[in-house]
């Protein structure tokens, strides 16, 4: 927000207050000045002047001598090159000592052998901002109204002498969009009188012409207001309602657009004028537009609108995209001589919606999007007839129109003294309190240290106790609240012992050289179905009712999908391989229709493919198979102290049948690993690609719940025997080697495998799997013929339970 520190003292006396002051005190109230920009440049010595005569160079065919009166004794002669400098021209004169923008000093010298005893500026040259500035005055030299006052300062004329404070408002301080809600802020933080425009609806004189509202769309726009002025002449506006509108960043543009451009800068309330004549039937219709409606807006493009947005019709046709833009049909242009003016409150998220899909951002959508005062409505229309009769000629031809749904609410909110007190850290007296208040000008009542509060629709930020106590607080003085240490009773901040366990997860897998990722928690329902999940395979898909995209439309159930996705797109950049891992949260639900909150399940998820180690001269690049990602799996649980996992081989879809086997502890199920199918991984671009899919709450569980047990490390020799057996290819090993622990008993340390092997040797449908078997006694050495014993007791068990033999 752009103020302007003359136009901002019209309503607040601000006699002894530079513009570096107040903006220290907006600074301090909490409404940060970025910046604070005199309009001069430094401009100096330049004054109005009048061209008397324009003749010829005679050296030169595209220079001018020019006579020009500057209000003194004598004319000036000047040299001027500008196509459009004529006669009788009111213009602004550089005189010879003056300066301008960029330090340029301007003095007496001879052009082509011609005096030229000063310089007639353009408004470039005076440091204006040419971009805001109409084509005719952003080509040749500044001409100025013949009204203007010769030899006046030219930083008056032009609005040069002011200030502009650069404001940089918070989302919540909507009120501050405005000079009148600046100037409420300014008169509360100085404390002083704040003198605002008073209006009155003005009666048509002679006939009306009618104007009816009919609000079709309630819920969007429950208020609004229009009325019908005649007889407007249209033209420039004056030279000091250009000046004030250039200051705050608005382009001129005729005396009823800047009319109505000024008002919402005055008051906060953006207002539009259709031409009268082109509304049908003088009715207004405000109603959501059909599906594939189009509008072509004020800027010649035509705009196709959904079902969310609201327009603005005649009944028939569309004149308005509500609080964004008019259309091109309903446009004020030179031959318009009666409007109709809207003045309405849209609903913020409306404007926000249409303006985001339509990518069309405004002064008036801005204020729409964020709300404006209600109570503002109805005066900002009636000081914007009162300026078009003042300013276009305008006479009042309808009374005003209202259509209102339900009426303004009154916001009073309670405050305790002690709790002001409380949440400040100081000591406020009650008098400091009531002070406050009054300078805010909210009316307040005060009983038993509780104020109770009407806060003013301009300010619709407060709604709650905390809200008054941040208003005390920022008029107080921030500055003047002390600064203390914290008391009362302190602990220090840890991670509860999920968060730590979940922080050992993303370490283990760090170090075995996987790289974490973090996905979206929204997913495609394509993606979903690539790779039904494991986990939770009765899981519906959640919808979004307004997704992003369609790549973003449900809750994800699993995080493979997402990860497929991830190594996708590395492989795509050059990538040889990826080791991917995410721990994240999935949605769970089983409903088709949701009525309750869906279950959050943490799941961990890992993906590998290609090559994950470089190429090296002195080995060769590792190959990825099942074993590896199970290997990591298995570390993973050690780590985290979760023993007697099983591995069962299973067939899930979207998974290799042969290469995947499901994880279980002892009453519960971990999760998956496996090969993600070829064909499904080929539709990705990748090779041969494993992964595992975890559900972390059992495992959290199950490491939360484990026993810590230590014992000394046995001070006698390990003696090791090998053990070859012939089985059954079906046989699991897993079961083997547990058969062999529970064996073994209390002498048995150990079981290790280290071959499998099959083939013609071995006989068809069979198998030879190699263990190490360690053997220790705690308390003395065993002898060879009890650890022989017991080795030979393992190798019967073996025989008997599986039909085992020993190879040969």
């Amino acid at each position: 927000m752009l103020v302007s520190y003359q136009w901002l003292s019209q309503y607040v006396d601000l006699n002894g207050v530079t513009p570096e002051q107040l903006a220290d005190e907006l600074t301090r109230g909490g409404i940060e000045v970025d910046g604070i920009h005199p309009l001069d440049q430094g401009v100096k010595k330049v004054v109005v002047g009048h061209v008397k005569k324009v003749d010829s160079h005679p050296n030169a065919d595209k220079l001018r001598v020019c006579t020009v009166d500057v209000g003194e004794e004598e004319t000036l002669n000047i040299v001027c090159g500008a196509p459009n400098v004529a006669e009788d021209q009111k213009v602004p004169v550089a005189l010879v000592g003056s300066r301008l923008p960029g330090g340029l000093k301007i003095k007496k010298s001879k052009l082509r052998g011609v005096l030229s005893q000063g310089m007639i500026c353009s408004a470039k040259e005076l440091g204006m901002p040419e971009k805001l500035l109409p084509k005719e005055q952003q080509d040749g030299i500044l001409v100025l109204p013949d009204d203007t006052h010769l030899g006046k300062d030219i930083t008056s004329v032009l609005g040069l002498d002011d200030v502009v404070l650069e404001l940089d408002l918070t989302p919540n301080r909507s009120d501050c969009l405005s000079m009148w809600g600046v100037a409420y802020e300014a008169a509360a933080l100085l404390d002083r009188d704040i003198r605002l425009p008073q209006t009155e609806e003005q009666k048509p004189a002679g006939k009306a012409k009618p104007v009816d509202v009919v609000l079709d769309a309630e819920e969007d726009c429950p208020f609004y207001a229009a009325q019908v002025v005649e007889g407007i002449q249209l033209g420039e506006s004056p030279r000091w309602m250009q000046n004030r509108l250039l200051a705050a960043g608005v382009r001129p543009i005729n005396n009823v657009v800047d009319i109505t451009n000024y008002v919402m800068l005055e008051y906060g309330q953006p207002l539009h004028a259709f031409d009268y004549d082109q509304v049908e039937g003088g009715e207004i219709v405000v109603r959501r537009a059909a599906t594939g409606e189009t509008v072509k807006t004020l800027d010649g493009v035509t705009r196709a609108c959904d079902e969310q947005t609201l327009l603005i019709t005649d009944g028939t046709k569309p004149i308005g995209i509500a609080g964004v833009m008019g259309g091109e049909n309903s446009e004020v242009k030179a031959q318009t001589t009666t409007v109709l003016l809207e003045s309405a409150y849209f609903a913020p998220e409306s404007i926000r919606r249409t303006a985001r899909r339509l990518g069309l951002r405004s002064e008036a959508s801005t204020r729409f999007e964020k709300g404006v005062d209600p109570e503002r409505i109805i005066p900002a229309l009636q000081r914007t007839v009162e300026l078009l009769g003042e300013l276009a000629g305008g006479k009042v031809a309808s009374s005003v129109t209202v259509e209102r749904m339900g009426d303004i609410e009154d916001v009073t909110v309670e405050l305790r003294h002690q709790r002001l007190t409380s949440l400040l850290g100081v000591q406020v007296e009650e008098r400091a309190v009531e002070d406050v208040f009054r300078r805010l000008r909210f009316p307040t009542e005060k009983q038993e240290g509780v104020y109770r509060v009407k806060v003013p629709s301009r300010r619709p930020d407060l709604s709650i106790e905390v809200d008054l106590i941040e208003e005390v607080a920022r008029l107080y003085g921030y500055d003047r609240i002390p600064t203390t240490l914290p008391w009362g009773q302190q602990s220090p901040g840890a991670l509860t012992p999920e968060q730590s366990l979940r922080r050992v997860i993303r370490h283990t897998l760090r170090d075995a050289g996987y790289h974490e990722v973090v996905n979206y928690s929204l997913t495609s329902p394509g993606r979903l179905r690539e790779l039904p999940s494991v986990l939770y395979p009765d899981a519906r898909p959640i919808r979004i009712s307004m997704p992003m995209s369609d790549e973003r439309k449900v809750l994800r159930t699993s995080l493979l999908p997402q990860l497929l996705e991830t190594a996708e797109y590395n492989v795509h950049r050059r990538e040889e391989g990826a080791a991917l891992f995410e721990l994240g949260k999935v949605f769970i639900t089983e409903e088709k229709k949701l009525t309750q909150q869906p279950e959050e399940r943490w799941v961990l998820a890992g993906l590998v493919t290609g090559s994950i180690t470089p190429p090296h001269w002195q080995k060769r690049t590792e190959t990825i198979d099942f074993f590896t990602v199970k290997g990591v799996v298995e570390w993973l649980f050690k780590r985290l102290g979760i023993d007697d996992v099983s591995y069962e081989a299973a067939q899930p879809e979207g998974y290799h049948p042969g290469r995947t086997a499901l994880a279980k502890g002892k009453d519960y199920r971990l999760g998956v690993i496996g090969q993600i199918h070829p064909q499904q991984a080929k539709e990705h671009d990748l090779g041969d690609t494993y992964g595992f899919e975890l559900d972390v709450t059992p495992m959290i569980e199950e490491a939360l719940n484990r026993t810590l047990h230590y014992q000394p490390l046995s001070k006698h020799p390990v003696t090791t025997r090998d053990l070859a057996l012939v089985v059954d290819q079906d046989i699991p090993v897993a079961d083997l080697s547990e058969a062999i622990g529970l064996t073994g008993g209390d002498l048995l340390r150990s079981v290790s495998l280290f071959d499998v092997f099959t083939g013609n040797q071995i006989g068809e449908g069979k198998k030879s799997v190699a263990f190490s078997l360690q053997y220790q006694g705690e308390d003395r050495t065993l002898t060879d013929e009890e650890v022989n014993e017991t080795h030979q007791r393992v190798i019967k068990q073996l025989e008997k339970a599986f039909n085992a033999s020993l190879r040969q």
